[in-house]
Parts: structure tokens; C-alpha cells; sequence
């Protein structure tokens, strides 16, 4: 057995404080009563009053009140078995791992911050099937389309600045990969990449790559990471120490969000830009807001047990109690014979 709404049981707690105020409220009265009559005239006094049926009411009333908790708490037993389908739309998440990712202008920094949003993701995902491809010079497929969001969560853990070896960034290589994820993952009636990068593209066409994307049914989602201001690279040497990223003629790297080239990105499809930054946006308030109510494929049906609602039996019962103590005459013998 199982319950639905364990909260209930808290109610509990209220049973044992109804007896003890019972018990005080009785016995202050036998003391009033004490104090002004004598004891063989209190007994003449409540002739007519059984006791024991009295108690026997309070009781019943007590134990119809716990079957209400129980069944206030949904009470489900006697399993069935049932056939789920699963139903959703196809999330690919492309996420920038080059260098830059490491600048601290958003925290910790935009990659981590980066992968706290897609966790953020998950958790409101309706059966949604997700894929991860990394990118920085070159990209690849990480996680295929899956239904299995821990194996997804633990990929994503992993993911880190050096991943990939080959520097720059790459979106027109990421933006096709992602095209061949989808193939591969079969026929779906919606298809999302969210592109999540501070923008600054190095090599190919991202503009070229989305329009081809738009023509095979994909929708881009681009988040932009970072400030426009810029800031320096972080980067530790292999003896941990900190020193900030340079380029070929030992400059400082600035790194900039592009936005421009992510808003471009996302119009190619009919997709949408958003910047994630230091604020409380996070894509589960995106797909709330734009991939939630998608016409949704169905990919695989489950084999689910489920509980039977039980509640009826125990509410039952504590009617019929209800209605017994109302009618339940606690006069004693003696009391109906005079009345």
C-alpha cells in the first residue's frame, strides 16, 4: 500500500490531544461536582447516563476521524498494470566547450553556468527525448536522442574546457552534427537545438548552416552567455597556476558575447535568442514558454504498475461510524424504561 498524500498523517497528532483534553474536561467536572454534591446523590443524578455507551460513542467518533485521515492521505493497493505511451519532442543541446567558455564574467563561469541551466532543463522535461553535442574547432555526438536523462546528467558532468582538443569555435559544424542527430534518431513532428555559446564563431557559416537546418523541420533556440563587455580568459598552467588566455602575438583574449550572430542563428528557423545571464532565466522557463505545449511524437509505449485509488473503503467506513454514534442511544436501561 501506498499514499498519495502522506501530509495528511500530521493530523494524527490530534487524536491524542482530543483525549487528554477529554480527560482533563472530565475530571475538572467530577471535581465541580464533588464540591457541591455528595457522592450518592451524583450517582442518583446520572442514572440515566450509561457510561460505558458514552465512552464507546467518543471512541467511535475517534477512530471515524482517523479513517478520514486515512483517507484523506489516498490510500492506493492492488496493483494493475498498465500500457504507457511515451510521448514528447527531440531536444538536441549543443554546448560551447572552447576556451572562452572559462570567462568568469557570468558565475562560476559560463560553461558551468551553462550546464546548471540544461539541469535546470531536465527537470521539467515531458517525456522529452534530449542529445548532447559539445563543440569548440570541431564537435561531436555525445549523448544520442534518449529517454534516459541520468545517463544524459552524468555526460553533461563531464563536459569540460578541454574536451575537445582542437581550438576556436566551430556553430556551422555543431548546427550539422546536430542534423545528423536527428536523422538518426528517427521521424519526430518537432525538433529543437538549443545552441548554447557566448557567440564569437571562428570558422564556416552558422547563418548558412541554420537555414539548411530550417529546411529538415529543426528549430534553433540560441542562448548567448557572457557580457558584451568582454572579459579576459582564465587558464591554469600545468603546475595550477592562474594566468589569463593570450593570443599569438602574446596579447590578452578579451572574449565578447556575439549576440548578433546567435539572434541571426535562431530567425534562420523561426527560432527565438535569449541571454542567459546572472539573472533567474534558465531554459526551464524557455521550454515552459516556447516548446511545452509542441504537438509531441510517440516514441516507445512502457509497461507501468500502478496502484489502484482506494480512498472510497476507508471514507465509507467512517460514514457508517458517523451515523452509528448519531444514533447510538447512551441512556442506560433504568432511563428509558422512566422516559
Amino acid at each position: 500500500m501506498i499514499f498519495e498524500y502522506p501530509q495528511f498523517f500530521y493530523l494524527l497528532w490530534s487524536v491524542p490531544v482530543f483525549l487528554l483534553y477529554n480527560y482533563f474536561i472530565a475530571k475538572k467536572r467530577r471535581n465541580a461536582m464533588a464540591k457541591v454534591i455528595y457522592p450518592h446523590l451524583a450517582a442518583m443524578l446520572t442514572f440515566s447516563v450509561d457510561q460505558r455507551k458514552r465512552r464507546m460513542k467518543k471512541f467511535i467518533l475517534i477512530f471515524a476521524f482517523i479513517l478520514l485521515i486515512i483517507a484523506s492521505a489516498g490510500p492506493r493497493w492492488g496493483e494493475q498494470v498498465e500500457e504507457v505511451p511515451q510521448k514528447g519532442v527531440d531536444i538536441i543541446v549543443a554546448l560551447d566547450t572552447s576556451k572562452s567558455m572559462l570567462a568568469e564574467d557570468v558565475k562560476p563561469n559560463r560553461l558551468e553556468r551553462s550546464k546548471l541551466a540544461v539541469l535546470d532543463l531536465l527537470k521539467v522535461l515531458k517525456g522529452d527525448r534530449i542529445g548532447l553535442i559539445p563543440f569548440s574547432g570541431t564537435s561531436f555526438l555525445q549523448v544520442p536522442l534518449t529517454l534516459d536523462y541520468n545517463a544524459f546528467t552524468l555526460s553533461l558532468q563531464q563536459l569540460s574546457a578541454g574536451i575537445i582538443p582542437r581550438g576556436g569555435t566551430n556553430i556551422e559544424e555543431a548546427i550539422e552534427r546536430a542534423v545528423e542527430a536527428f536523422k538518426k534518431g528517427g521521424i519526430s513532428h518537432e525538433k529543437i537545438l538549443i545552441i548554447i555559446s557566448d557567440g564569437e564563431n571562428h570558422e564556416g557559416d552558422p547563418i548558412k548552416a541554420a537555414k539548411a537546418a530550417a529546411s529538415e523541420g529543426i528549430r534553433i533556440i540560441s542562448i548567448g552567455i557572457g557580457s558584451t563587455e568582454g572579459e579576459l580568459v582564465p587558464v591554469r598552467d600545468e603546475n595550477g597556476e592562474l594566468s589569463y588566455l593570450r593570443d599569438a602575438d602574446g596579447n590578452l583574449v578579451k572574449s565578447r558575447l556575439d549576440e548578433e550572430t546567435l539572434k541571426r542563428i535562431a530567425e534562420a528557423t523561426g527560432g527565438v535568442y535569449q541571454h542567459l545571464s546572472h539573472s533567474l532565466f534558465a531554459l526551464d522557463a524557455l521550454y515552459n514558454q516556447t516548446i511545452g505545449d509542441m504537438e509531441r511524437s510517440e516514441f516507445k509505449s512502457t509497461m507501468t504498475r500502478r496502484y489502484k485509488a482506494s480512498y472510497q473503503i476507508p471514507l465509507f467506513i467512517a460514514l457508517i461510524l458517523f451515523a452509528f454514534e448519531f444514533t447510538l442511544d447512551d441512556r442506560s436501561r433504568e432511563g428509558r424504561l422512566r422516559t
